[in-house]
Formats: C-alpha cells, structure tokens, sequence
C-alpha cells in the first residue's frame, strides 16, 4: 500500500511537471524558476519532524492488520465505494477534503494554445516568415491583448496552484486531481491525510481521544437515578432511534492524543479512530498554515479562495440519504431521525449531531432546544392569561363604559378639517379587543416572564456545563490560539514592507489603534448613518399613518370611512414589516462590509465584532416601529387648539380611548408572524432551492451526465449552497427572544407564536444543514460565546421595559389611581368620565376646526378629549391638572418598585440555582482522579519492566567451570 501511495505521489508531480512544461512562453516570468526546483530536495526540506524509529515499531502490527484488512476489501471498495466518489482512485484513501478550481474547457483551451503557441513562434522567430507565406488575417488587438492577459492570469493561479499543493505534500498529505468531472469547466483536488499525518497533527491540536479506560456514569443520588430511569422510560417513545454504541451510564477515559502514548488508545481499528469529522479538521488546519510564497506577499488558503485561485473547499458529506442500496451513514440517520418534519416531537440526537457536525453547531442546536422546550411553561401562560381576558370581557367596567350609548360622549376631531366629530360608542370593538391584553393578569405575566428569562439562563448555564463533560471540552479553551486571519498577516506584512523602505524596522510588528482609526471613525459614521436612516423611515411610516388617515376621513364611500382604524393600522404594520426584512439583508451585508474594515486578528475577534455590529443595527430596524407605538405616540401630540405639528401641516397622531395598547399588539403580531413566515418559507427554503436550481443549470448538466453525477459525492456537494455560519441563525432567534421578552405585557400570545416557530425551525434548520449546505468544517466550542452576553443583556432590559410599558402604555396605573383615590365607591364605575377633559369647540386655532361643525343634526359646543387637562371654564383652563401629576408620580413609583422586586428576584433565583450540577462537578473530579491512577500504573509497569531489565542484566548466566574463572573469583 505504502508503495502504491507513492507511486500516487509520483504521478502527481509528473502531472504538476508535464502541466508546467506544456505552458505557453508568453505566461509569468517566474515559471522556469519553478521548474527547475528539484521535488525531492523540496520534500527533503520539510519543516515538520519525522517519524521516530519508536513510533514506527509501534506502528508495525496494526500496519499489517490494516494491510491484510486493505486487501480484503479493496475489491468492494473499487466497485461502490470509488463510484461514490469517497475514496481515491485506489479505492484505499478516504477523501478527507477537497478543494475545487476552474479548467479551460476543451475548446477554448486549444484555441487558446494554438494562439499562444502561434504568437510564442512569431514572437522567438520573426525572420521564419517568408515573403511567400500567405498573411493571416489580423485580430483586433484589443482583443488578442484581453486574451493575453485572461492566459497570463491562468498560468499565474495555475502557478499558485502547483506550489501551494507542493507545500501540502510537504507536510505529508496526499492529493489526487479529477479534471474529468461531469461539472464541465470545474476541477476537483482531492486530500488524503494519511495516519502519521492524523497522529502528528492530533498531537500538535491537543485532541482529546478515548482511551482504552471505560468508567461507570453515576447521575446522582439513588433517589435522582431512580426519578431519572423513571423520566427515562417514560419518555423513552420521544427519544430518537440513534443507536447508542454504549451505555448513557459508562464513559471512556479521554485525553490529549500523543504519539509516545499510543498504547493506551484503542487503536484496534484504525479507520474509525478519527472519525470523518476529525480528519477534516485536521486536514484544514493544515490548510490554514501552508503558504504559497511565490508571490509578492505569503497568501494561504483564504486568500486562494477569495482570489479564485481555488473556488470552493469543503470536507465531504458521509454519503447519500435516499436510494433502497444507500449504505447505513451517519448522515442518512440525521436526515431519517433528526431532519425530518415526521418526528417533531422527538428529542435532538445531540450526541449524533456533535460528532458528525462538531461541538459549536451542536451546541447551537442544543441551545435552541432548551430554548424551545423553555417556552412550553410560558406558553402555557400566556395562553391562559388571553383566555382569563376573554373571560373576563364581559365585566369589564370601563368597557361596558364606552360600549353604553346612554352615555352619548362627543369626542373631539382626530385630524384637521377633514375629519368631524365622533361618538366613543364607536371604540366599543377597540376597547373590548384591548382587555383581552391589558387586564390585571398582565402584570403578574409580566413578572412571570422576567422571572423566566433568568430560569431559561440558569437552565442552559447547567446544560451546557453537562454537555460540555460529556462531550469532554471542560479543560478546552485554556490552551487554545486562535489563528491570526489571512486580511490581518497581509496588511502587517505590508506595514514590514513599508517599514523596510524607510528602514524603521520593529522588533513585532502589528497592526495599532493608529493603523484601524480611519476603519474605526467609518464604522462610527456608517453605524450612525444607518441609524439615522432607520428613524427616518420609521418618520415616513407616521406620516403615511397622518396622511392617509385624513384621506380616508374625506372619503364617501361609509364601509371606507367606518373601517378607518383598522386599514391603517394593519396597512401601517405590514409596511414596517416589509421595509424591516428588506433592511436586515442590507445591514447585515454592511456590518460584515464594516467589520472587514477594521482587519481583525483572529477569527473569533472578527467573529464577535460582526456580532455586534449586526445586533445592533437588526435591532434598532425591527424594534424602532415598536418602540415608538410603545412610549411615544400619544405622548408627543398637544391638545385641541394647540396640537403639535411636523413637517409644516402634518398633525401628530394620537391614541385610541383605550391607549396605544391594540396597536402595539398589531404590530408585534404582524412582525413576529411576518417574519416567521417570509424569513423561513422564502430564505430559507425557498432561496436555497432557486440557488441549488441555478448552480445545476450553470453546470450545464444534461440527463446522462446528471445520472453518473449521482455515483460522485464531492460533485454531488459541489452542487450544494456553502456554510454561511451560525450567526444569521442565531440572529434570528435573539431577535425573537426579544421580542418574547420586551413586550410582552403587551401581547401574551409572544411566546405560543415562538414556540409553534422554534418546532418548524429546528426540523427546517436540520434539514438545511444534511441536505442543502455543504458540510461545514467540524469546530470546538464549550458555549455559545457572546449570544450568551446578548442574552443576559437582553432579559435586564425586559424587566425595565415591561415595567415602562404596564406604567406608561396601559391604563393599569390610571385606573388604580381612580379606584383608590378618586372613585366613590372603589369600583372603576366612572373611570371613563374621569380620563376624559372638555374642550370648547370655539378655541380652535384658525383653519383647523372642522369643515362640518355639525354632526348629527346639532351644532357641536363641547367636545371631550383623551387627557388630564382643567376644563375651559377653570381659572387655569387646558392646563395639566393635579390627577396628571399624581398619576404620573404613580407610574414612576411603580416602574422604580417592579424594576427593583423582579431584579432581586431574578438575582435570588441566580444564586439559588448552582451553575454546574452537582454530580457533573463529582463526575470530573472522579475522572481527573481516573486519570492520575492510569498514569501512575504507566509509570509502575514502566518502572517495574526497568528494574527486571537491569536485574537480567545483572545477573551472570552458568557457565562450565574453567580454571580461569575459579582464579579469578578466587582473586
């Protein structure tokens, strides 16, 4: 095998050497260079160590179990599994990874060839042309000089290309190229790591392997294990059919991988030691540090990509998912048991999700599940508390107030001259809808709801300490660096180059505040723009709200004019849905833009200011309407006779009589809904059908070659859309756990819309990632980063802005300021008489009274209006009144006394709860013990075979007597 490999290796630089050789003489400079290099010499240069004469002792049984295990199954390897596209040509090496190029097509490349060759000839000979020779037609020189430089630019990335897969097979890996795929135009290199390069590199990554040490799980009291068996087996129909390999109750020993250590790994079968997850990983950590040193500045695999030196690169999938003769895979048990809509109600295979998708997006879907299953309580309630105001409709004073029309209250104009007088029997639906919202059991939601997030928190603090012992990343993180971005290596090795001219060399170099300010005051003045332009358009939903609400009020048409409120509010809402959808796709695409500025060191840092960036300006677009509904309309608007006015004659609006309430409910019900909808049936299904459609037809595939292409599954992933990463993921649910948490005092339904969302997106998001991505490369994380921080901030701010919102946007406190202040006979009997003031119809300011001053049939004097105001025939007429001062230092009192109580709370319930459980924290303490007792009986039996080597090689062996030896022992 060993010599077949490099026989492989051979032909690759034979085929690197005859594609340098069969290059135009019009190409780069540089080539002959290349050339010339010697292979082996280059090989022989290697940075990396070599394989110790020890190591390879070791390695001598299990290479002759993996021989005679080779030739056993190359036959079946060579008939289905190389037709599958998993494996080299050999049928022997797995493919590990594969990185993608463009190629000529056939008839361009020659065209091209013989035009290059033909100018080469012209060129080197120019007396070989005879006056005989007929003259060939000239070409248009711009375009031989574009064809020029399109061959120059190929030979360039194919240049970059041969040195940079040089460098691979330096550090030990294998390669083998198709150039004859069925995606014409597109080849494909295909990396093998063989296992000297896994064990090297496992060292060097400090990769946590099991160990031949098996121990016994204890989750706890026997009491805790019985309830846990019990919980067990009753809910054993909702846990999925994964086919655990060992007991939940036993654990391997794991540690840091070492090739001095060999033996206490179980290394019994060689092909399953590193799973397909790990030798990826491996494999593009490798990729990550090869450099391709031929041009002016050292540019690795990033800069390939983004150059189009290479196209795409991505590990492969484990195989297919459909088809009667599909072999048993991992991918095609998540696809049945995990991405599937069929099986909604059963538990995440987590472990199944960790090891072939790696710990980061295991643990997004991990987060998601307790984030789901969080919101059935709350749901619950919620639920319950819309039920308790439908129940309660009916007894409601204040609304059987406005329905009565004994009453007969005459309220004042809602615009300027086009709109008359109207009658508060009219808001009867609207006060009616808005107690199904805003009742008692509001508040106590509310409190509820705070209190939730905390417990949500804690719940996922100790399930992620959990899942971070059983999938062994609790000592992960302390050791670990980040490598530094390929933008970041560039701009400091310009800034060496700069330094080197003006010969001001540091001893480090590195990129400073001073070198990122211009980044960092654009960032500033783009963050603020885009603010500014969010407000703004918010603005011009207001006015569209003024304007066309005047313009229904002139309307004639009665089923127009008695359906006013609800046109505008719901026309209003579904405007700032579109416009929020349409401006998270542009923000998120400036705050990357934003965050490329600012060339970041590490992956995690540009991670983490993306993060940021985009948070903020996704939040500001999708709650700026609603905060607006929340705290300021109704608030910024004036009195009658002296309304405040923008933009020259655009009236301010104002509230209905029983507050913003219904529309703030409106507006989070289309948004949340809205969102849902749009963003999950048209992103993220249909989208990524209509993209994987095109690519199919840019491949130009006909039925033929769309059967072989099935057989192939590193053409069949090339087909597939790239990994985009996890934050438009989490982008999503942040928005939505805001949403459930903010305001939610005012739409209790939040979190039932959320929980019916979160079961369609897990299945949605499942489904995405087996069948419609390409497989993304397998990462190491112990939690969700700064989503966690986000999160926290965000159920602090809840608890402030629930408390605004029972204050200021309901009539909670009014009312109890009535009840036990002003009121008779302590009932809300009169509270509506109470909340209204007079105004007298003659001091209208000129030009706004209304054009008809009579309604129905009488003449108008008196008007009422929606505030505490002392009425026109007091000494202080239209000036705020006492009831306004004591209302409002009731509000604040209670926003001080909620905010402090469910903060002190929350923090009670934080110190209450431990963040690692307490059988996890025995479980490591007892592994760390495990761990030192297997070292020591290593360092025993090492000891002890020392002491019998020396005893054997001190002691004398018999021999026949002599009488030498009896001198000398007598001497």
């Amino acid at each position: 095998m060993e010599r077949q490999e490099k026989q492989t290796d051979s032909l690759d630089h034979s085929d690197s050497a005859l594609e340098l050789d069969s290059t135009p003489l019009s190409s780069c400079e540089h080539s002959s260079s290349l050339q010339q290099e010697d292979p082996a010499a280059m090989r022989r240069s290697t940075d990396y160590e070599a394989v110790t004469t020890v190591e390879k002792n070791l390695d001598v049984d299990f290479v002759n179990k993996a021989r005679s295990n080779e030739s056993r199954q190359s036959k079946d390897l060579c008939t289905d599994e190389v037709q599958l596209g998993s494996y080299f040509s050999d049928g022997q090496r797995r493919v590990d990874y594969v990185l993608t190029y463009q190629i000529q097509k056939s008839g361009s490349a020659q065209t091209r060839s013989s035009k290059s060759g033909a100018n080469c000839i012209q060129r080197l000979c120019p007396r070989m042309r005879s006056s005989r020779a007929p003259l060939q037609p000239r070409e248009d020189p711009e375009v031989a000089a574009q064809e020029h430089q399109t061959d120059c630019h190929e030979d360039d990335e194919r240049f970059k290309r041969d040195e940079f897969e040089e460098n691979l097979r330096k550090t030990g890996l294998e390669l083998e190229k198709d150039e004859k795929s069925t995606i014409p135009g597109i080849g494909f290199l295909k990396i093998h790591a063989p296992w000297n390069v896994l064990c090297r590199e496992a060292e060097f990554m400090k990769l946590k392997m099991p160990t031949k040490k098996v121990y016994e799980v204890k989750q706890g009291s026997n009491v805790v294990e019985k309830i846990r068996m019990f919980i067990h087996k009753v809910t054993a129909p909702l846990h999925p059919k994964v086919g655990a390999s060992r007991s939940q109750c036993e654990k391997s020993l794991c540690h840091p991988f070492s090739r001095e250590k060999q033996h206490l790994f179980d290394l019994s079968d060689r092909d399953k030691f590193f799973d397909s997850k790990t030798r990826s990983s491996i494999v593009y950590e490798v990729l990550k540090r090869t450099k391709c040193t031929k041009p002016k500045y050292p540019i690795g695999l990033t800069s390939l990509l983004a150059s189009g030196v290479y196209t795409s690169a991505y590990p492969l999938h484990d195989g297919d998912i459909k088809g009667v003769n599909t072999e048993p895979n991992d991918r095609k048990l998540l696809y049945e048991q995990w991405a599937n809509y069929s099986v909604f109600y059963k538990y995440q295979p987590l472990g199944l999700i960790r090891k072939y998708f790696g710990e980061k997006i295991g643990l997004y879907f991990a987060w998601l599940g307790v984030y789901t299953q969080m919101l059935i309580p709350a749901a619950i309630i919620g639920v319950i508390v819309f039920l308790y105001g439908c129940a309660t409709v009916d007894d409601d004073i204040p609304s059987m107030e406005i329905c009565d029309p004994r009453n007969n209250i005459t309220m004042c104009p809602l615009c300027d001259k086009a709109c008359s007088y109207w009658k508060l029997v009219t808001a009867c639906g609207t006060a009616r809808a808005s107690h199904l919202f805003d009742n008692t059991a509001t508040v106590f939601f509310s409190i509820f709801m705070a209190l939730w997030a905390v417990l949500f928190m804690e719940h996922w603090k100790r399930r992620q300490m959990r899942l971070n012992y059983v999938w062994d990343l609790t000592s992960f993180g302390e050791d670990e660096q980040d490598h530094n971005r390929a933008e970041y290596e560039f701009r400091v090795t310009q800034k060496k180059a700069k330094q080197e001219q003006s010969g001001m060399m540091d001893d480090k170099v590195k990129l400073t505040c001073t070198n990122r300010l211009p980044a960092y005051i654009t960032v500033v003045a783009m963050m603020a723009f885009m603010i500014t332009v969010t407000f703004v358009i918010v603005f011009g939903v207001i006015l569209y709200r003024i304007s066309i609400r005047a313009a229904l009020h002139m309307s004639s048409h009665p089923v127009v004019r008695y359906n006013i409120r609800a046109t505008v509010k719901t026309t209003a809402a579904i405007i700032n849905l579109i416009i929020i959808i349409i401006l998270d796709e542009i923000y998120g695409a400036i705050a990357r833009w934003l965050t490329r500025l600012e060339v970041p060191k590490t992956d995690k840092s540009f991670e983490e200011r993306l993060i940021i960036k985009t948070f903020i300006l996704k939040f500001v677009n999708a709650f700026t309407p609603i905060v607006y509904l929340a705290f300021f309309r109704g608030r910024l608007v004036g009195r009658p006779g002296n309304y405040l006015y923008v933009v020259g004659s655009y009236r301010m609006e104002e509230c209905a009589h029983a507050g913003c309430l219904m529309e703030l409910c409106i507006q989070l019900c289309i948004t949340m809904l809205g969102k849902q909808l749009i963003q999950n049936n048209l992103f993220e299904i249909g989208l990524p059908k209509l993209k994987k459609m095109l690519r199919k037809r840019k491949s130009e595939l006909d039925s033929g070659q769309e059967q072989v292409l099935h057989k192939k599954l590193y053409e069949k992933d090339h087909l597939l859309g790239p990994f985009v990463g996890l934050n438009p993921e989490y982008m999503e649910m942040i928005i939505q756990f805001g949403m459930v948490t903010l305001f939610v005092a005012s739409f209790p339904l939040a979190p039932l819309f959320a929980l019916l969302n979160n079961i369609i997106e897990i299945r949605l998001d499942a489904k995405k990632f087996v069948t419609e991505v390409r497989r993304p490369i397998a990462v190491k994380a112990k939690d969700i980063g700064i989503w966690y921080n986000l999160l926290r901030g965000l159920s602090k701010v809840a608890v402030i802005v629930n408390a605004f919102v029972i204050a200021f946007t309901s009539d909670f406190i009014p009312r109890l300021v009535y009840q036990y202040t002003y009121s008779p006979d302590g009932s809300l009997h009169g509270f509506v008489n109470h909340s209204l003031s007079y105004f007298n119809v003659s001091d209208f300011s000129p030009g706004t009274d209304p054009l008809q001053p009579m309604y129905l049939g009488y003449k108008v004097e008196i008007c009422r209006y929606k505030d505490y105001r002392d009425p026109p025939w007091s000494s202080t007429k239209y000036e705020l009144s006492k009831e306004f001062w004591a209302i409002l230092a009731a509000r604040l009192g209670f926003v001080i006394v909620f905010q402090n109580v469910v903060m002190l709370m929350s923090d009670f319930v934080d110190w209450l709860i431990p963040d690692i459980p307490k059988d996890i924290s025995l479980q490591i303490h007892k592994e760390k013990i495990l761990m030192v007792e297997l070292f020591m009986k290593e360092e025993q039996g090492k000891s002890f075979a020392a002491r019998n080597r020396q005893s054997s090689a001190n002691q004398i062996p018999p021999q026949p007597r002599s009488r030498p030896v009896s001198q000398a022992k007598c001497s």
